[in-house]
C-alpha cells in the first residue's frame, strides 16, 4: 500500500502541468474598443515570434535600469558564493519595460532552469502545487500578473515561499488530515504592473523589491541598434534617434516601431531607414513626436473640446470615448501624465497647457490645477 507522499504526489501530478510552461504570454492587448495599438506597450501577436529573438540574455547585454541590475548582481553573487537560493524577486512596472527579460537573465546568472506562468493560468491550488513539485534544486518559478493569483491559491503559496513546503489536504470529511511535502529551494520571481493590487501578506515575503522606470531617449537609441543588428535591419543614426523619441520611452514599443519602419522602408525606400524615412513611416501610423497615437489625441481632444479642458470624471471621459475605464486608468493615462499632458485631480482629469500647445487647441478658460 502506498505511502502518503505518494497519494500526495499523484494528487498534484493530475493538475494541469502545462500550466504555465515556456509558452505562456500575456492576453493579448487590444486597447480600446477593439483596437491594436502600435503603441501598446502590451504584447500583441506580432510580439511573439521576435521578442524572444531580440530578448538579452545576460546582464552585460541588457541596457538601462542600472538601480536594478546592480543591486541584483550583488544579490546573485552572494547567494552562488553561499550555495544558496536567492532572495524571492518582485518586479513592477508598467509593461514593456523588461520585466520577463530580466527573469530570464536572473534564473541564466544563476545557472538554473526558470518555470514560466502567470495568475489567471493558476486556477486551483492542485496547479501550483504540479509546478512547485517539479522544480528543481535553486530553480526559478516566473509567474507573470501575480496580482492575479486567486486567493486559496496564494494561501498555499505562502508556506512555499517561507518554508518550501506545501501543505496538502488527504482525504475528506472526518477523516481528512493534513500532509506537508518539502519543496526544493527555489526562487520566485513576481512581475506585476499594478503592485497596489498586491496582498500584504504576499509582497511582505519578497525579498528583494524592484521597480522598473522608463528609458530615456538615449537608453532606447541603444536598445534599437542591437535589435537593427539582430534584425538586420539597416538604420542610421537619424532614424534610430526618431524612432527613441517616439517610442514612449518604453523598448517593446520601440522595437515595434522598428519592425514596422523596416516595412516602409522595404516597399518606399529602397531598405534603409533614415530619418526622413521614419518620419514619414511614423505619420504613416499616426504616431506623432510625442509619440501619441490616434487614440491618445481623441481621449485629450474630447477633454479640450467637450469639457473646457477639465476637470472631468474617469467614468464621464469613458462613456464620451467609448472606452472601458480601466482601459483609460491602466493604458492611456500613465504615459500621458509622465510627459506632463494630462493631471489626476480631485475633482477629476485636467488637461494641461502643454497638451493643449501640443494639439494646436486651446478651451475657452484653461482650468486651474488642483
Amino acid at each position: 500500500m502506498r505511502g502518503d507522499e505518494d497519494r500526495a504526489g499523484d494528487m498534484a501530478g493530475k493538475a494541469a502541468t502545462t500550466v504555465g510552461g515556456e509558452g505562456a504570454r500575456d492576453a493579448v492587448a487590444i486597447d480600446g474598443a477593439g483596437e491594436e495599438r502600435i503603441v501598446s506597450a502590451r504584447l500583441v501577436p506580432e510580439d511573439y515570434a521576435v521578442e524572444g529573438s531580440l530578448r538579452p540574455r545576460t546582464f552585460e547585454d541588457y541596457v538601462g535600469q542600472d538601480k536594478v541590475k546592480e543591486p541584483l548582481r550583488i544579490f546573485i553573487q552572494a547567494a552562488l558564493g553561499r550555495g544558496e537560493a536567492l532572495d524571492h524577486v518582485l518586479l513592477y512596472g508598467p509593461p514593456g519595460l523588461g520585466k520577463t527579460t530580466l527573469a530570464h537573465i536572473i534564473a541564466n546568472e544563476l545557472g538554473t532552469s526558470i518555470r514560466v506562468t502567470s495568475g489567471p493560468a493558476i486556477e486551483r491550488p492542485g496547479d501550483l502545487a504540479a509546478i512547485l513539485t517539479n522544480l528543481e534544486q535553486g530553480g526559478v518559478l516566473f509567474v507573470d500578473e501575480i496580482h492575479r493569483l486567486g486567493r486559496p491559491v496564494e494561501e498555499v503559496l505562502y508556506p512555499a515561499m517561507e518554508e518550501y513546503a506545501l501543505d496538502i489536504i488527504i482525504g475528506k470529511g472526518p477523516s481528512a488530515r493534513s500532509l506537508r511535502l518539502n519543496l526544493p529551494r527555489f526562487t520566485l520571481i513576481g512581475a506585476t504592473t499594478r503592485a497596489g493590487l498586491l496582498t500584504s501578506p504576499l509582497r511582505d515575503r519578497f525579498g528583494v523589491v524592484c521597480r522598473l522606470e522608463f528609458y530615456a531617449p538615449a537608453e532606447l537609441e541603444q536598445i534599437l541598434r542591437r535589435s537593427a543588428k539582430i534584425l538586420g535591419v539597416t538604420v542610421d543614426g537619424g532614424g534610430v534617434t526618431e524612432i527613441a523619441r517616439r517610442a514612449r520611452g518604453t523598448p517593446r514599443v520601440a522595437n515595434r516601431l522598428l519592425k514596422r519602419l523596416r516595412d516602409f522602408a522595404q516597399v518606399r525606400a529602397a531598405g534603409v531607414i533614415t530619418r526622413p524615412v521614419a518620419v514619414e513611416g511614423l505619420r504613416l501610423l499616426e504616431v506623432d513626436e510625442m509619440g501619441l497615437d490616434r487614440i491618445d489625441r481623441r481621449m485629450l481632444e474630447t477633454i479640450i473640446q467637450k469639457y473646457n479642458g477639465g476637470p472631468v470624471g474617469l467614468d464621464t471621459l469613458a462613456a464620451a470615448i467609448s472606452e472601458e475605464a480601466q482601459t483609460i486608468e491602466d493604458v492611456f493615462e500613465p504615459y500621458l501624465m509622465q510627459i506632463g499632458f494630462l493631471q489626476r485631480t480631485p475633482r477629476g482629469r485636467v488637461v494641461t497647457d502643454s497638451a493643449c500647445q501640443h494639439l494646436g487647441m486651446r478651451p475657452k478658460e484653461m482650468p486651474r490645477l488642483l
